[in-house]
């Protein structure tokens, strides 16, 4: 039997998503934001390796849309973004006990399905492993296998904390959009050079429809 995860992505109130980005974007931050977390949860959901997908949010801007996609959302307690992970991973526990749980990272507009699924498979072999950032300095997932301790480390320098944690750090090639995700402009740029998911994609297509990034802050 193939194994397949529960995968819990946090997402943050809207006002306080992406304001790296709020000089290029200006008022359509938050509808950027928005979108990108769409196409991270779409992405998941047509990974074959997962079975269902978690949002933990406070949001209800972004919790609708999300809930639309067909991910199950869970109220996010505020505490802070390992809190926010481990409560939905426990309502994953709840839902499926014998199935791995991992932490998506919410901001990945370029991810593939098929890109996931090789992160994951990856994973499986391990009591708890993650994949870094393309900066080698955060994390974009961590996960366990059914009946491990969940205990992410998000935030920071977060690989070096992962690392310290003792989970495995996984690096197979052909993962690239996992390791995209997007905070600035320059993280924008090298997303829409993997190619954009579908949500993401028409905001930005919309904000510069002469698909201009050249100068100030601009993308």
């Amino acid at each position: 039997m193939s194994i397949r995860w529960s995968l819990v992505i946090p997402v943050k109130t809207l006002v306080a998503a992406k304001t790296r980005l709020a000089a290029a974007t200006g008022p359509h931050r938050t509808r950027l934001a928005v979108a990108v977390a769409c196409d991270t949860v779409t992405a998941a959901l047509a990974c074959p390796a997962v079975a269902r997908v978690i949002v933990v949010t406070a949001d209800p801007a972004a919790a609708g849309p999300l809930a639309g996609l067909g991910a199950d959302v869970v109220h996010d307690p505020d505490r802070g973004l390992n809190t926010a992970l481990r409560t939905g991973a426990a309502h994953a526990v709840r839902l499926a006990p014998g199935d791995p749980v991992g932490a998506l990272q919410a901001d990945l507009p370029a991810l593939r399905p098929a890109e996931l699924a090789i992160a994951l498979g990856a994973a499986a072999e391990f009591d708890q492993a993650f994949v870094p950032d393309a900066l080698d300095v955060g994390t974009t997932f961590y996960g366990v296998r059914p009946g491990r301790p969940f205990r992410p480390r998000f935030g920071g320098e977060s690989r070096a904390k992962h690392l310290a944690g003792g989970a495995k750090e996984l690096t197979p090639e052909g993962i690239d959009s996992l390791r995209r995700d997007v905070d600035t402009p320059d993280d924008l740029r090298a997303a829409m050079t993997l190619g954009l998911g579908a949500h993401t994609a028409a905001v930005v297509a919309e904000l510069w429809p002469d698909g201009d990034d050249d100068g100030g802050d601009q993308v």
